[in-house]
C-alpha cells in the first residue's frame, strides 16, 4: 500500500495474529485510500471474525469504513457473549478439533464435525449451507468470505478451548442428551433392546443404557464415566446447565 497514513492500535487480546511491529500503540500504518477498513484489519493480520467494535478517532464505524490519512483507528476484539444472528446457535469443527467436537456434544450443544480433511471450500460452503458457526485455529479458513459466521479457537489444550467456546458463545447446556459420536440425539434404552449390542461383561454388569437414535450407538456408564462427569459437572457449574446423567 502507498497512500494515506494512518495510525492502528489492536486490543492486546489480538496481538497474537499481529507481527511484533504492529502490537504497539498508535502503529502508523499506509492505507490504499481505497480498501475498506476491514481490509486494512485483516492486512495487519487479524481474522475479521474475532474483530468487535472499531472506532476512528473515538467514533465507532462499521468495517466498509474507508480510512482517511492522519486518522487514528481503535480495533477492539468480540464482545462476550458474542450474538449470533439469523439462526439457531450450532457448530461446525474442522479436522483438527475432534476432542473439542467431543466435548461439546457431551455437554448438549449441537456440534458437527469433519473427521476427514475436506478441504477449506467445503468446509466453508457447510458453515453457510447449515449455518453453522465455524470453529477453526486456521486463520486463512475464517477469512473464507462464504462463512456463515467463524470464530478462531485460541488454545490448543482441549480444557482450555472448550471453556473458550462456552465462555464467548454461551450455548445452551443439556448434558448427557447427544451422541459423541455423531451428534444425534440420546434416548433412554432397556437392556433387553440393547443387549445385542453388549459385550458379555457389559450385559452383566450394568442395567442403565442410553442409545443414540440416528447411528444406534449404546452408552452407558462405564470406566470413563467418572472422567466425564468431571468434564460436566466443571462446565455446568462456570456456565449453567442441568449435570443430571
Amino acid at each position: 500500500m502507498n497512500g494515506p497514513a494512518i495510525t492502528l492500535t489492536l486490543a492486546t487480546e489480538l496481538h497474537v495474529f499481529a507481527a511484533p511491529a504492529r502490537r504497539g500503540t498508535r502503529v502508523p500504518t499506509t492505507t490504499d485510500g481505497a480498501s475498506s477498513l476491514g481490509h486494512v484489519v485483516e492486512s495487519a493480520g487479524v481474522p475479521l471474525t474475532e474483530v468487535g467494535r472499531l472506532l476512528v478517532d473515538g467514533h465507532e464505524v462499521p468495517v466498509s469504513y474507508v480510512p482517511r490519512a492522519g486518522q487514528h483507528v481503535e480495533v477492539f476484539g468480540v464482545e462476550r457473549p458474542q450474538q449470533i444472528e439469523g439462526a439457531p446457535l450450532r457448530f461446525l469443527l474442522d479436522v483438527h478439533l475432534g476432542t473439542l467436537a467431543r466435548r461439546m456434544r457431551l455437554l448438549g450443544v449441537d456440534t458437527a464435525y469433519e473427521n476427514e480433511d475436506i478441504g477449506d471450500p467445503a468446509l466453508a460452503t457447510r458453515s453457510a449451507a447449515e449455518q453453522r458457526v465455524l470453529l477453526s485455529r486456521d486463520r486463512g479458513l475464517l477469512r473464507r468470505r462464504e462463512l456463515f459466521a467463524g470464530a478462531y479457537v485460541y488454545s490448543d489444550n482441549p480444557d482450555e478451548q472448550l471453556r473458550d467456546v462456552l465462555g464467548r458463545f454461551a450455548p445452551a447446556l443439556a448434558p448427557w442428551t447427544r451422541c459423541t459420536a455423531c451428534n444425534g440425539s440420546l434416548r433412554e434404552a432397556d437392556k433387553d433392546s440393547v443387549g445385542d449390542r453388549l459385550e458379555s461383561g457389559t450385559h452383566r454388569s450394568y442395567d442403565v443404557f442410553a442409545q443414540c437414535t440416528a447411528c444406534e450407538r449404546v452408552y452407558w456408564r462405564g470406566a470413563h464415566h467418572a472422567r466425564l462427569e468431571r468434564i460436566v459437572s466443571e462446565a455446568v457449574e462456570e456456565f449453567g446447565g442441568v449435570a443430571t446423567p
